[in-house]
């Protein structure tokens, strides 16, 4: 039963994503929106709203951050933890997301002496 409603939601996920414009990047917006979930879960003990004497931690609202792709420039509103700070594991702090590549600079540099 279990398998039957991961696959009507994965579905129901892949017709929502293809009926918009850009279906790879609101594909990508929707896992980064779902692993950070997951990692702020894990670090605090508990879901979003739970209420429980074992948690580690409460959530402080979100931040709102940009972050570039070769997809497309996306804002993420990312969750802020009230004990300890949390960085999203696929972002980098305060850089592009993807490092340049310098061998073409670099090759042009030598080629020019």
């Amino acid at each position: 039963m279990t398998q039957k409603n991961f696959t009507t939601m994965f579905n129901e996920l892949l017709r929502e994503c293809l009926s918009k414009p850009n279906p790879m990047f609101h594909l990508l917006e929707w896992l980064c929106k779902q692993l950070m979930e997951a990692e702020v879960n894990g670090k605090t003990g508990i879901c979003r709203s739970e209420r429980t004497d074992t948690r580690s931690g409460c959530r402080n609202g979100y931040r709102a951050r940009r972050w570039d792709t070769r997809i497309g420039t996306m804002y993420l509103l990312i969750p802020k933890l009230r004990n300890g700070g949390y960085i999203p594991s696929f972002m980098t702090v305060h850089r592009r997301s993807e490092k340049p590549d310098r061998r073409p600079i670099s090759t042009v540099f030598l080629l020019a002496e």
